[in-house]
Parts: C-alpha cells; structure tokens; sequence
C-alpha cells in the first residue's frame, strides 16, 4: 500500500471518484485489521467488517479524529461531502452518508497522494476508535 504519489494535489479529480478509490483503501486497512488481529473465524470475517465500513460508522469515526484534521483535510472532505451522487443506502441517513463519502474522498486524496504516512495514521486512530466504542456498545 505504499504506492508512490500519482498525483501532487487532487482538487481536479471529481470528489466521487476520490470516494470511489478512498472506500477500497478504507475497506482494505479494515480487512487487514481483522485477519492480522487473529481470533477471528473467516464466515465472521464479513459481519466485523461492517460495522467499521458501514456509512453510519464511518460518519462516526469522522466525529471522532475531526479535531485532527488540517485545513486542506477539511476542503477535501468537504468537497466529498457535497458531491452529489446517485442514492443513499437504506441503513444509513442522507448526512451520515454524506459525511461517509467525505471521509471516503479524504482517504482517496491520502492515498492518491502518496501521504501513506498520514493515512495509516488516521486509519489506526480511526479503527482504533471504532473498537471503543463497540466495546462501550456504540
């Protein structure tokens, strides 16, 4: 996942399609996550990594590292967060999948611009919060 930068800044590439790639990179570091955490069986696999990719929890981890994010993280998830897409899925409300798609663009931006540093930081924070609160039951 440390490809090199294939673009110096992303504000031209269509805040759809930084979600479209940012979703996969989100959903890979979640995979990882559970297959290198052990004790999981391959059939609960699926079940885990829903409720960390799932627009609701993804909008919820948002809230959480926000207070973290720059200046330019925040224009590019707001870009994300306003673009206008198809359909919203029918477990989650409009501004849960908006700010979901936003974070989406956000972790494609990362990765298209090589800050792999700054993506598997926030990545671990952003895993890491989730298991909180499913520990607390949120």
């Amino acid at each position: 996942m440390t490809e090199p930068a294939i673009f110096d800044e992303t504000r031209e590439v269509n805040p759809l399609l930084l979600a479209y790639l940012g979703d996969a990179v989100y959903e890979l570091y979640v995979r990882c996550k559970l297959v290198t955490g052990g004790n999981i069986r391959p059939n609960e696999v699926h079940q885990e990594a829903v409720k960390f990719v799932s627009a609701p929890a993804q909008a919820r981890v948002l809230r959480e590292v926000e207070s973290l994010l720059t200046e330019e993280e925040w224009d590019i998830l707001r870009r994300g967060r306003n673009a206008k897409s198809g359909s919203i899925p029918k477990n989650a409300k409009p501004s849960e999948y908006r700010y979901a798609t936003g974070l989406e663009a956000l972790v494609g931006h990362w990765y298209l611009t090589g800050r792999t540093d700054r993506l598997t930081e926030m990545m671990t924070k952003m895993i890491h919060a989730l298991e909180e609160g499913e520990s607390r039951g949120e």
